[in-house]
C-alpha cells in the first residue's frame, strides 16, 4: 500500500511524541514509587470510602454518585463508580488505590474506587494529559509534515512541467528563504531549467544558422549546375565552382563534427594527461608555414620549466589543440601583411592554472560584437565558416578552463585561454 509522505511524517512524529508523553509520565511515576518515596493511603480516602461504600449497599447507584457529585473537586475526581461482573474481584489495595465491591439494593455490583491525588500508576496517564499530548502532538505533526512535504510537491509539480517541456517554471521564490537543503534544492531545480532553455534555445539557433549556412552553398552548386546544362562551354567554369562549393560544404560538416564533439563536453580520455607547452609549441611550428606563405610571422613565448617537472593537464589533448589551432589561425588571417601574431602562455598560482595568450594587430572587433564572438556562424568579416571560436569555447569549457576576449588599446585582439593544471610526475 502506497502511503504518501505526508501521511508517514504526520504518522510518524504524532507516534513519536504520544510515547514520548507516555514515557515521561512512566518515568515520573517509577521514580515517584521507587525506595525512598514511601507514602501511605490518605487517610480522607478511607474515611470517604466506607462511607459511599454504605451509601451504595442501602440507597443504590443513584445516591452515591449524587453523594460523589457533593465531594469537593479534588476529591470528586479521584472516586469512580462503575459496574462490576458478577465473578469480579476487587483489586489489591495499595498505598495510592482503594477500591472495593458493593452490592446495590437492586442486586447489581458495582466497583468503588478511590484513588489517592497523584497516585496513579506509571501505565495510567491522566484522560486530560492523554487529550493534551495527542492533540498538541498532531497539530504539531500536521504543520511538520505540511513544511516539510509542501516543498517537495512544488518540486514534483516542477518536474513534470519540465518533461512536459515548460522550462519557464522557477521555484527558488515559491520555496521561499527556508535556509535549508530544500532551499538549495529549488535554486538548482531553476539552475537545471534554465540549462536546459539556453541549450535548447541554443540548439533551435544552431539549426537556423545551420540550415541559412548550407542553403548557401547548396543553392550555388544547383545554380553551376543548372548553368552548364544551358551552355556546355561553361561547363569547366561551372565544375570549378562545384568543387569550391564542393569543399566549403565539406569543411562546413567537419567544423559543425567538431562544434558537436565539443558543445558535448565529452573529453574522451579524461584518464589522459597531457602538457599543454608541447601542444602550443607543436600549434605554433604548424601556423608559422602558413603565416609565411601570407607575410606574416608568429612569436611565442614560454615559460622555462623543465618538460619533466611541467605541471600537466587532465584531458583530451586533440580537442586543446583544436581550439587553440582555431584562435592562433583567426589571429593569422586578421593581421595585416608583415605583422606578428604574438603566442604566449605562462603559469599562475594558486590556483594552478595556465594561462594562453594569442594577440594580433589587425583592427579589432567591434565592441557590440564581442559578447557574441564565441556563438555559432557569427563571423568578424565574410571569409570563414564562424565555428572556430565557438569549437575553441566548448573545448576549453569541456575541460574546465575559461576562454574571453578583448581588443588591445594600442590596436589589436587578444583571445586569453585559461586551463587548470595538475601537479603530475610525467616522469614517474
Amino acid at each position: 500500500m502506497r502511503i504518501p509522505l505526508f501521511g508517514k511524517i504526520l504518522l510518524a512524529f504524532w507516534l513519536t511524541l504520544f510515547l514520548l508523553s507516555q514515557g515521561i509520565w512512566f518515568l515520573y511515576a517509577a521514580e515517584r514509587e521507587g525506595p525512598g518515596q514511601e507514602r501511605s493511603t490518605p487517610r480522607i480516602g478511607a474515611a470517604v470510602l466506607p462511607l459511599l461504600a454504605r451509601r451504595l449497599e442501602t440507597s443504590g447507584a443513584a445516591e452515591a454518585q449524587r453523594d460523589v457529585q457533593r465531594l469537593p473537586p479534588r476529591l470528586r475526581n479521584n472516586v469512580t463508580i462503575t459496574p462490576a461482573p458478577p465473578a469480579a474481584q476487587p483489586p489489591e489495595n495499595n498505598r495510592f488505590r482503594l477500591a472495593q465491591i458493593v452490592t446495590a439494593p437492586d442486586g447489581r455490583r458495582y466497583q468503588l474506587v478511590y484513588v489517592a491525588p497523584g497516585g496513579r500508576g506509571p501505565f495510567e496517564l491522566p484522560p486530560s494529559i492523554l487529550l493534551a499530548s495527542a492533540g498538541a502532538g498532531f497539530l504539531f505533526s500536521v504543520g511538520l509534515a505540511f513544511y516539510l512535504t509542501r516543498p517537495l510537491l512544488m518540486l514534483r509539480r516542477g518536474f513534470g512541467r519540465v518533461a512536459q517541456g515548460d522550462l519557464d517554471v522557477r521555484l527558488a521564490r515559491k520555496v521561499g528563504r527556508r535556509g535549508d537543503e530544500i532551499s538549495d534544492l529549488a535554486r538548482d531545480f531553476d539552475a537545471m531549467a534554465a540549462r536546459l532553455e539556453q541549450l535548447l534555445a541554443a540548439r533551435d539557433r544552431l539549426l537556423n544558422d545551420v540550415s541559412h549556412e548550407l542553403r548557401s552553398p547548396l543553392t550555388r552548386l544547383q545554380l553551376a549546375i543548372g548553368l552548364a546544362r544551358q551552355d556546355p562551354r561553361k561547363t569547366e567554369l561551372s565544375l570549378d565552382r562545384i568543387e569550391r562549393e564542393a569543399a566549403r560544404l565539406e569543411a562546413m560538416v567537419q567544423e559543425l563534427l567538431a562544434l558537436a564533439r565539443a558543445e558535448s563536453g565529452i573529453v574522451e580520455d579524461s584518464a589522459e594527461y597531457f602538457d599543454p607547452i608541447a601542444v602550443l609549441e607543436s600549434v605554433v611550428a604548424d601556423a608559422r608555414f602558413e603565416a609565411q606563405a601570407q607575410q606574416r610571422s608568429v612569436s611565442l613565448a614560454v615559460p622555462a620549466i623543465d618538460e619533466d617537472r611541467r605541471p600537466s593537464v587532465q584531458g583530451n589533448a586533440e580537442l586543446i589543440r583544436r581550439a587553440i589551432e582555431n584562435v592562433v589561425r583567426n589571429a593569422i588571417r586578421f593581421s595585416p601583411p608583415g605583422g606578428t601574431v604574438r603566442v604566449s602562455m605562462e603559469l599562475t598560482q594558486p590556483p594552478l592554472r595556465y594561462r594562453c595568450e594569442v594577440v594580433d594587430e589587425g583592427a579589432g572587433v567591434d565592441p557590440s560584437a564581442l559578447t557574441r564572438l564565441f556563438d555559432p556562424f557569427v563571423r568578424a568579416d565574410s571569409r570563414g565558416v564562424g565555428l572556430g571560436l565557438a569549437i575553441a569555447r566548448r573545448a576549453i569549457t569541456a575541460h574546465g578552463g575559461m576562454i574571453s576576449a578583448r581588443n588591445v588599446p594600442q590596436g589589436g585582439f587578444s583571445v586569453e585561454i585559461e586551463l587548470p593544471a595538475v601537479a603530475h610526475d610525467r616522469s614517474a
